[in-house]
């Protein structure tokens, strides 16, 4: 299992998740995934938990995550680790999108 080779933009269609949150999928095999997220002013990422490690990219916007009991405010250009099975979550206070990235990449992400 793996995506194409290339993945253009304007060519990967975004998936509504409701609420004001968007996914696009870039690439991915069994072991790593590349994710867009992006999310309208107020949207929140509910407090969850994986089993994938993830780390993330703050590539616009400005973010309050809470990752475990630590919350911090993020933006354009800060990023985050979440280890496997920490309980993580965001509130977007300003609109923006996270790039994140899965090891191993997230099953349920892909139809």
């Amino acid at each position: 299992m793996q995506s194409d080779l290339f993945q253009i933009e304007r060519e990967t269609p975004w998936e509504d998740l409701g609420n004001g949150i968007q996914r696009q999928i870039f690439g991915y095999d069994e072991r790593i995934m590349l994710v867009k997220a992006k999310f309208e002013t107020g949207a929140v990422g509910v407090l969850h938990e994986h089993h994938n490690t993830q780390v993330t990219y703050v590539d616009s916007g400005i973010f309050e995550m809470t990752i475990g009991v630590e919350t911090k405010i993020l933006k354009k250009g800060d990023g985050y680790y979440v280890p496997p099975h920490v309980i993580h979550g965001c509130v977007c206070l300003e609109a923006g999108t996270l790039i994140d990235s899965f090891t191993p990449h997230r099953e349920d992400f892909i139809k």
